[in-house]
């Protein structure tokens, strides 16, 4: 990359330093190829020393797969401190957060998303299904069935399966402009509570 400014170096916690790295990468990873994203550009916009992206990270390689997964599998936040009341509306907290989330983080999410549908790279699937897991855990917390008995793996199987309509409307919405974020929201929130409410029991009648 040409004219990568150096950012002047500041003191920070470890911690703060590799989010601030992880940060720094989300967005120029994002916004570029791989190929053409180098440690010395990460390091002069974070700040930092590249010898402390290594430190960190182990190399450039290592560094991107913590991005890929740090921006597919969905955050804990998104699931904490829901309050005591329905399903439905614990649902559509948890897609509202994670719609900011993606939002926020436009470029690298559909980076992520494109790797996917690439395949080939081992280690990229297992973070895409490291990450299914995470999201469906996540789900299951907040529609409160975290302790279905019977059923559960097809249960988990539809979930997972929202996954790819989630990420095919995603494009949608950031990419094709044909649905706005309230539209993705009711999408995604009616289409899993559908699945919940109507398909897994059905599921359960076989």
């Amino acid at each position: 990359m040409e004219g990568q400014r150096q950012t002047p170096r500041r003191r920070m916690e470890p911690d703060a330093r590799r989010a601030e790295i992880l940060s720094v990468a989300r967005r120029l990873f994002g916004a570029n190829s791989y190929a053409s994203v180098s440690t010395s550009d990460i390091a002069a916009e974070a700040g930092v020393a590249r010898a402390l992206i290594n430190h960190y990270f182990g190399g450039k390689r290592q560094l991107y797969l913590e991005v890929v997964r740090q921006m597919m599998v969905v955050p804990a936040s998104v699931s904490e401190r829901l309050p005591p009341t329905t399903p439905e509306e614990r649902l559509s907290i948890c897609v509202d957060r994670w719609l900011e989330v993606v939002e926020r983080n436009r470029d690298m999410w559909l980076s992520a998303i494109g790797l996917e549908s690439l395949g080939n790279d081992p280690e990229i699937d297992r973070i895409m299904l490291e990450a299914d897991e995470i999201a469906t855990d996540r789900i299951l917390e907040a529609a409160m069935m975290t302790d279905v008995g019977s059923g559960a793996v097809k249960l988990r199987a539809i979930i997972r399966a929202h996954s790819s309509m989630l990420k095919a409307a995603s494009r949608e919405w950031l990419v094709r402009g044909t649905l706005s974020r309230s539209d993705l929201h009711v999408v995604l929130t009616r289409t899993i509570l559908h699945l919940l409410n109507t398909v897994f029991p059905a599921l359960q009648e076989d």
